[in-house]
């Protein structure tokens, strides 16, 4: 029996194969690695009371509560901002669609120094917020603002190529059956995004997670309140209690990598449904 054998036109692929992983070993497992093992240096106890301890918990609580805020936000109108640029022409498109990205490349903290200049009782937003007695700066909304601003370019980016891709004709053929446009949404549109909204939800997530720069301007920062994880884990390295540290970073390590698998099962979900695969 003849089998034929599809050869690349490139060869090596043992050499590259090799050189991604001595790569990715070098710069991302075995770092990874130490820091597990790090963490585990005072054992399964010392582990345990580090993370357990009121202030870790706190600081957790806090951490995965205004993230998922954010991340939800996100979802909301992250969707209806990727619907109106994959669907409409209007006069200025083309600036939104290029702010949309700037959370990518200003850097975080900039952003934090900004938002909480504008959210201070005393900033453009703040002072007309605190007449009616809300608080945005140095308070867990705050923490929220800067999640969203740093997490929306992730939802519209993973939603906007799908909407793209939709086939109005299935839209049109739910309206000629009577579908009003409610339920040709929530019936016919919905389900086919909600793969990528999934993925764009979780990336969005997980960045809100490892974020430090922009929420450390505007949280407050206070103890048992509004201590993200992120700095309480260089509160402890400057404080040398390292397996403390390292313990917190292994629990967010485990939570960003729970939600980066979601990610690509979602995402292969979606390329399924669009017959990509």
């Amino acid at each position: 029996m003849n089998r034929s054998r599809r050869r690349s036109i490139i060869p090596g692929f043992g050499l590259t194969l090799g050189f991604t992983v001595c790569y990715l070993s070098t710069l991302v497992l075995i770092p990874l690695a130490f820091l597990a093992l790090r963490s585990t240096g005072a054992g399964w106890r010392g582990f345990l009371a580090a993370v357990a301890s009121p202030r870790s918990l706190a600081s957790l609580r806090f951490t995965f509560f205004v993230s998922f805020c954010a991340a939800s936000i996100n979802a909301v109108f992250g969707l209806a901002l990727a619907w109106s640029l994959a669907r409409y022409r209007f006069p200025g498109k083309t600036i939104i669609d290029a702010v949309v990205d700037l959370p990518l490349a200003l850097p975080t903290s900039v952003a934090g120094i900004a938002l909480t200049a504008i959210y201070s009782p005393t900033g453009w937003l703040g002072s007309p917020l605190a007449k009616i007695g809300i608080q945005v700066a140095f308070s867990w909304p705050g923490a929220v603002a800067a999640l969203v601003f740093v997490g929306l370019p992730f939802l519209v980016r993973t939603v906007q190529p799908v909407i793209e891709q939709l086939d109005p004709s299935l839209e049109d053929a739910a309206q000629s059956l009577g579908a009003n446009p409610s339920q040709t949404f929530l019936r016919v549109v919905l389900p086919t995004l909600a793969p990528a909204l999934r993925a764009g939800f979780a990336a969005s997530f997980a960045r809100a997670l490892g974020e430090y720069g922009s929420v450390v301007f505007i949280a407050g920062n206070m103890p048992m309140k509004t201590e993200i994880s992120a700095l309480l884990i260089l509160i402890k390295l400057d404080q040398y209690d390292y397996v403390g540290a390292s313990s917190l970073g292994v629990v967010m390590l485990v939570a960003s990598l729970s939600l980066l698998l979601i990610i690509h099962a979602s995402r292969s979900n979606s390329e399924r449904i669009h017959g990509v695969v």
